[in-house]
């Protein structure tokens, strides 16, 4: 794969609204001021994408623009690396402006960026997957740069940093706290923390050897069942069908696949609704073992254990799960397709290379 660098002091970074446009909504205005602030002290230097604050209307109307601001992104030699704002739910709308670019698709290969996000962000991942460029499925904009507590979440901004030269991430291992989500993220909010909880599971091995290894594909698991059932929109699978980015069964062969459900919280049964378009596509059959992220709130979070067990069928495979990437804080970060050793017994996920 195409290996971009990583980020140096002074460099300039791309923010980029490849889906929901809140990013420009006044209601997000002291998210976009704390993330400014907190990319200047590591610093970097913050590029407003021309479209990335026209708010949710514009850009819900227009993909094409959103896409036009990731083109932009990667024609300009002065950018070395993207982070997306936040998610959404109609990433795949970009799909035919950007596949369909051959200039884009060149830049790309010529000068391949550091890209960073996560959620329905999984749809650019596998885009850039599909075009042969390493991505992280990791820290947003709003989300963790814009994180109203006094500081960015420790743990977070550690998996952050290693996005910056002279930082080196080789492990990865619980975290020892977990956040609750917030329920006020105003501007009355800012500086007020959030409500912490002592981590009691760390990384639990659900079924399957404790040591594994494979490299990383996946994403958020909704974002997933969406491309392959048109469950939200109804061209969505055919528009991803076109540009083949969902990986072929070849592709999966060997992989850890590694998935998080969202913010939305999904009921039991739709997770096993989920998984079970997985199963249906051979996934499970193909990988060497599956990485689970923490649910949110920790909410279902006994349910969802029993239904990987029961929707896998294969005692044999292994299952890590309450890994702390994905929609759950604090949050680390996976490299798509570097390979990663698993060891559960010491509470450690090793990155190869």
């Amino acid at each position: 794969m195409l290996i971009p660098s990583k980020l140096k002091k002074g460099d300039r970074v791309a923010i980029v609204s490849l889906s929901s446009g809140m990013l420009g909504e006044d209601f997000c205005s002291h998210n976009v001021e704390i993330g400014v602030r907190r990319l200047r002290e590591l610093l970097l230097e913050p590029v407003f994408m021309p479209n990335a604050l026209k708010g949710i209307a514009f850009l819900k109307d227009h993909p094409e623009k959103r896409a036009e601001d990731l083109k932009a992104a990667f024609l300009d030699r002065e950018i070395k690396g993207i982070i997306c704002a936040i998610g959404g739910d109609d990433t795949y709308r970009t799909l035919p402006y950007l596949m369909e670019d051959h200039e884009f698709i060149q830049a790309v290969h010529d000068t391949p960026k550091l890209f960073t996000g996560f959620s329905d962000t999984t749809i650019n991942h596998l885009m850039f997957y599909r075009l042969g460029m390493q991505t992280f499925y990791g820290p947003n904009f709003i989300c963790d740069l814009g994180e109203i507590a006094g500081e960015m979440l420790p743990y977070t901004k550690e998996a952050f940093l290693n996005y910056l030269e002279g930082n080196m991430q080789k492990d990865i291992r619980p975290s020892k706290v977990w956040y609750e989500e917030r329920r006020d993220f105003s501007e009355a909010a800012v500086g007020t923390e959030r409500v912490t909880h002592r981590e009691v599971h760390g990384f639990e091995i659900l079924q399957g050897p404790e040591r594994f290894q494979g490299e990383l594909l996946g994403g958020c698991l909704e974002s997933l069942y969406d491309i392959l059932s048109s469950a939200r929109y109804a061209d969505q699978r055919e528009i991803c069908d076109r540009y083949h980015i969902f990986p072929s069964l070849n592709e999966w062969k060997g992989k850890l696949l590694f998935v998080e459900t969202s913010e939305e919280k999904p009921e039991p049964e739709l997770v096993r609704k989920e998984l079970e378009a997985l199963r249906v596509k051979g996934v499970f059959e193909a990988v060497n073992g599956i990485i689970v992220g923490k649910p949110q709130d920790e909410q279902f979070y006994e349910e969802y254990k029993l239904i990987y067990k029961e929707v896998v069928d294969n005692p044999g495979l292994p299952i890590l799960y309450n890994v702390n990437f994905g929609h759950a804080l604090p949050r680390t970060v996976l490299p798509y397709g570097a390979c990663v050793q698993v060891d559960a017994k010491e509470q450690i996920i090793s990155i190869i290379n």
